[in-house]
């Protein structure tokens, strides 16, 4: 559009109109400006969120450890890593149990690499296991990863598949342009012998077939609608993922943090074989061995909840000078964690707490023990409490410990935590499900906790809980249909997670899936829309998903999912109204010369109709109010992008109604024996009439009871209606414009010609609409859909 702006101008000024030649100029200059005013605000969104995607590292500060910036780090801080973490420094080992990182940035070996103490670690790696404390060498360009010029500050805008549809449409309607365009000059200039009038025409036909504003828009909507994301809480890393929300019909969410206030508070300790709990503050002597075993079993210093909530409750019982001699990390196959410590008189003991079936199977219980300690398990679980065992065994000191099953254990009892619904956790879960979504609980925990916060939370129990064990023992096809009832799924372990979102995807469900572990990313990966918790969520995981829940709040992804459907329809709208009036301006453009009639459409008209546009797709549009019905309905096919031949067909149909209107005008006004220049001023003020009223009627919000769209609409309206208005009445606008004075009825008649057409296309763009977008359902309806 510029180039042709200034072969347009170049020309004008060959001919000596220098008047129109500086205005094109002008034009020109205007039209590179709003490119870079809404690529600043594009830069400027995309800033703020990469200022929320900052990675956070654990440092001791004033004998403190504070989550501090990772670009904040010095040498010489100490540091604390752990598993799920890129490593934000070359850094030297002090400190550390079971640690392995992956080098694979750095060496392309993707095994994962043993460390000891006094081991050094780099910059950019993953640690996959393990944790420890570790002191800061170099860091940014210091590096090694520095060294080599890597970089990983960059959010990842991969082209979406709508970007990659519009481009591929862009490209051809630019070389179908230039082909007519050539022709048309060709034309013009053999049978007027006017060469000049030729090109003049030419360039206007090409400026009018341009859709330049298309990558303008999505650049816009992209750009706000991933800053409009982060007003909610949610963090679009990838600008794929707002497409695929919006279309999301099945949500896997973790019940702990999620769901739940994720603010555990030990509220009872049940003893072996005792019908009740117990206060945790009791000074009991059981009571307080079993609140101590517990506190033995938990790490220091760490962002889990289970472990602060039982050294708070405890604090200032540990012995603190006792040594810890080895940490028993949870593995898939036992989840329970334990740690041994060196006590004064030589032994060990081995405190270990988890799932009360992991320490029930290294308790070696009986029958009849472990049938009375499922009863307590079922029985506190029912309330919607998450209950972990502890146990202790005492062992003789040794340079190796033996494992855990090898230990003696004694059960010490049972701790009950209680983490409560949010409280508007209800109503989003009936929102999604109002909008066809449905909500699917994946947790850990025991599948009576999972059952009663289910029920709390509003997802459907009807079809029961599933265990991870259960879920094991079926092939892919009976786990399919076993997800098209089930709702709620415990004991499920990260792996059982991919088979999960792989089995909704074989039922052709939209699946988005929250996760905040190292095991989570193929889950995360997998799923049409991965969701990284943003503060206990790794940074695996947050690299493998498309959005980041910065607080970790269920109803954030329901805004999202809401933001989400709104983008789509604006972008829809936009895309409809592109299509629309580049038929009538290209129509204009084009007919008139080829029937043999005096050019209407000169390069200054296009310009001033595309200055108009610009500003209303990316501005007005991207800014018009959500529909009363948008969470009423089914969410949209993920195939059904904008730029489908269904909801093209409209945009088409619309601007012919347009074209013709205009058409008519002009001719209406030539049969009658007005000149070409009041021709054109009654076909360009019909056009600019019926051209704001299709706007109109597209941005108003689907439902609403008021016409008021946006403020951007309103401005650029005024400000059209004056330029036109000048055009008409003040002489010197008229002569740049080749305009004419015309009758006050003529310029109505023109006018309501152009409002008719615009409200016969916004018709069309509500029955357009209307086939495009899925229907509103009920709860009934959709669960007859879904069997």
């Amino acid at each position: 559009m510029f180039l042709l702006l200034l072969a347009a101008a170049a020309l004008y000024l060959l001919i000596g109109e220098l008047s129109e030649g500086l205005l094109l100029g002008g034009f020109a200059v205007v039209t590179v400006g709003l490119v870079i005013v809404q690529q600043r605000r594009g830069d400027r969104a995309l800033d703020a969120l990469r200022a929320l995607a900052v990675p956070y590292v654990r440092v001791l500060r004033d004998n403190q450890w504070v989550r501090v910036p990772a670009a904040e780090v010095v040498a010489g801080d100490a540091m604390l890593i752990g598993e799920g973490e890129r490593i934000a420094a070359d850094v030297q080992l002090r400190e550390c149990t079971a640690l392995e990182c992956d080098e694979s940035l750095l060496t392309g070996e993707s095994v994962s690499v043993p460390k000891q103490v006094g081991d050094a670690a780099y910059a950019g790696t993953l640690v996959v296991a393990g944790h420890g404390v570790a002191q800061v060498q170099a860091t940014g360009l210091r590096t090694r990863m520095g060294a080599i010029g890597a970089s990983l500050e960059r959010i990842d805008l991969a082209p979406t598949p709508l970007q990659q549809t519009l481009a591929r449409v862009t490209r051809w309607l630019a070389v179908l342009a230039f082909i007519l365009s050539v022709l048309l000059a060709v034309w013009l200039g053999i049978g007027s012998r006017n060469w000049l009038q030729g090109a003049l025409a030419g360039i206007a036909f090409g400026m009018s077939m341009l859709p330049e504003e298309i990558p303008m828009v999505l650049t816009v909507f992209l750009a706000f609608g991933a800053w409009r994301m982060a007003s909610v809480k949610v963090l679009a890393r990838r600008p794929a993922a707002i497409e695929a929300l919006g279309a999301a019909t099945v949500l896997c969410v973790d019940k702990t943090g999620t769901l739940t206030e994720n603010r555990m508070k030990l509220v009872g300790i049940v003893l072996p074989g005792s019908p009740a709990a117990h206060d945790p503050i009791d000074d009991a002597l059981p009571v307080r061995t079993a609140l101590l075993c517990a506190m033995l079993a938990s790490r220091r210093g760490t962002l889990d909840p289970i472990d602060r909530a039982i050294l708070g409750t405890g604090e200032g019982l540990l012995h603190q000078h006792w040594a810890l001699a080895r940490e028993y990390p949870m593995t898939p196959k036992l989840p329970a964690m334990a740690q041994a410590w060196l006590r004064a008189d030589g032994t060990v003991e081995v405190a270990a707490k988890g799932a009360p079936e992991a320490i029930a199977s290294i308790c070696r219980l009986s029958a009849d023990e472990g049938s009375r300690l499922h009863r307590q398990v079922e029985e506190l679980a029912n309330r919607g409490l998450r209950i972990l065992a502890v146990a202790r065994a005492i062992a003789p000191r040794s340079e190796a410990l033996p494992s855990l099953h090898e230990l003696d254990f004694s059960l010490l009892g049972l701790l009950a935590f209680e983490d409560p619904l949010r409280a508007d956790v209800p109503d989003a879960v009936a929102t999604a499900r109002k909008g066809g979504i449905e909500v699917a609980m994946i947790t850990g925990d025991h599948a009576a906790t999972a059952r009663a916060i289910a029920r709390q939370a509003g997802i459907d129990t009807s079809a029961g809980v599933m265990t991870g064990d259960a879920l094991e023992a079926l092939d892919d096809q009976a786990l399919a249909r076993v997800t098209r009832r089930v709702r709620v799924f415990a004991r499920v372990t990260p792996l059982q997670k991919l088979r999960l979102v792989k089995a909704f995807q074989a039922n052709g469900e939209t699946v988005a899936m929250t996760g905040d572990g190292v095991n989570d990313a193929p889950s995360l990966k997998a799923a049409h829309v991965g969701i990284a918790m943003g503060v206990r969520g790794t940074d695996v995981a947050r690299e493998a998903a498309g959005l980041v829940l910065l607080d970790e709040d269920f109803t954030r992804i329901v805004d999202g999912v809401r933001l989400g459907r709104r983008i789509d329809d604006n972008l829809r709208k936009a895309i409809f109204y592109i299509v629309a009036i580049h038929v009538p301006i290209a129509g204009l453009a084009f007919v008139p010369v080829m029937l043999g009639m005096p050019v209407l459409m000169l390069p200054i008209h296009v310009v001033l109709t595309e200055m108009v546009i610009d500003p209303l797709c990316s501005f007005a549009f991207e800014g018009v109010p959500e529909a009363q019905s948008l969470m009423s309905r089914r969410p949209r096919p993920r195939d059904a992008h904008a730029f489908r031949w269904q909801s093209l067909r409209g945009g088409l149909v619309a601007g012919l109604l347009l074209l013709l209107s205009v058409l008519g005008v002009w001719g209406i006004a030539l049969a009658n024996g007005g000149t070409a220049d009041e021709a054109r001023t009654l076909a360009v003020c019909a056009l600019t009439v019926g051209n704001l009223s299709l706007v109109w009627m597209l941005a108003r919000p689907q439902g609403a009871r008021s016409a008021f769209a946006s403020w951007p609409l309103v401005i650029v309206t005024a400000v059209s209606v004056m330029v036109m208005t000048a055009g008409v009445l003040l002489p010197g606008a008229r002569e740049l414009l080749r305009f004419a004075p015309v009758n006050g009825p003529g310029l109505l008649a023109a006018m309501a010609l152009g409002i008719a057409a615009a409200v016969g296309g916004g018709l069309v763009a509500v029955r357009t609409q209307r086939m495009d977008l899925p229907g509103e359902n009920s709860l009934v309806d959709l669960a007859q859909a879904r069997h």
